[in-house]
């Protein structure tokens, strides 16, 4: 008989997780937030969360960040193709700046862009030198899975792609896998975790509409970290319990 019970959550999760590259594969990547966060839709996003009082002051202030500073950082990808010209197609690295160093166009500022802007501000760039060209552009944002997964690691996924495809992508959970307190950490900062995050998963949402960004790492701690925890904890009450008695003792 397993140790390991399932809980709602847990199983909920992990079939959505199995169904994941399937259904992204029909719907062509859209995901539940097809749609790249505009610069209009993320400020009443604040008006909503912050009609909430304390209960979306977090989140409010990831998309803040987001409005100030945009959504691009040095080391990201970008595949870029410009119709009509082989030089301006390919995948480019963010430089410093945030800024992209094309080819015979020069660089391109990306202070405080945001995804959904993208394709606009490198058009309007490379209008200067050429005559109405037609740009695509698709960043790639990889993350860090951790923890009870089945291949932790870093991983490549579109923006508009449900993060729960990328929990797929490191081959789901492991049996061990405690879905409720998994946690999205940037840098020190926890700035995803609990039921938050859990109903976002579990709406389909996607690594946009969530505000990360690459180097965020998803951490999926297992049953038996909470039993490590418990059991240290046990070891100092004890410890201090009978550094206590002994000094009673003494007296």
């Amino acid at each position: 008989m397993s140790l390991f019970r399932w809980s709602p959550f847990a199983a909920a999760l992990a079939l959505t997780v199995v169904s994941a590259p399937s259904a992204f594969a029909q719907s062509g990547g859209a995901g539940g937030g097809g749609i790249l966060a505009t610069r209009e839709a993320l400020r009443d996003q604040i008006a909503r969360l912050e009609a909430n009082g304390d209960k979306g002051h977090a989140s409010a202030d990831l998309i803040r960040a987001r409005l100030e500073n945009g959504d691009f950082q040095a080391g990201e990808r970008i595949f870029i193709r410009v119709e009509g010209e082989a030089a301006l197609t390919d995948t480019f690295a963010v430089s410093a700046g945030p800024a992209l160093e094309l080819p015979q166009v020069g660089s391109v500022s990306l202070q405080g862009v945001l995804r959904s802007e993208l394709e606009g501000r490198l058009k309007s760039h490379l209008t200067q030198y050429l005559r109405d060209p037609i740009v695509h552009a698709r960043p790639l944002i990889r993350l860090l899975v951790d923890g009870d997964v089945a291949r932790p690691g870093y991983y490549g996924a579109a923006p508009q792609q449900p993060l729960v495809d990328v929990i797929a992508q490191a081959g789901g959970l492991t049996p061990r896998a405690n879905a409720r307190e998994m946690r999205i950490e940037r840098g020190a900062q926890v700035i995803w975790r609990g039921k938050a995050l859990s109903d976002a998963l579990g709406d389909g949402h996607s690594i946009d509409q969530l505000s990360l960004r690459a180097g965020d790492r998803l951490f999926v701690p297992g049953h038996r970290d909470s039993a490590r925890a418990l059991g240290a904890l046990y070891m100092l009450v004890s410890i201090s319990l009978a550094i206590f008695t002994m000094t009673q003792i003494s007296h």
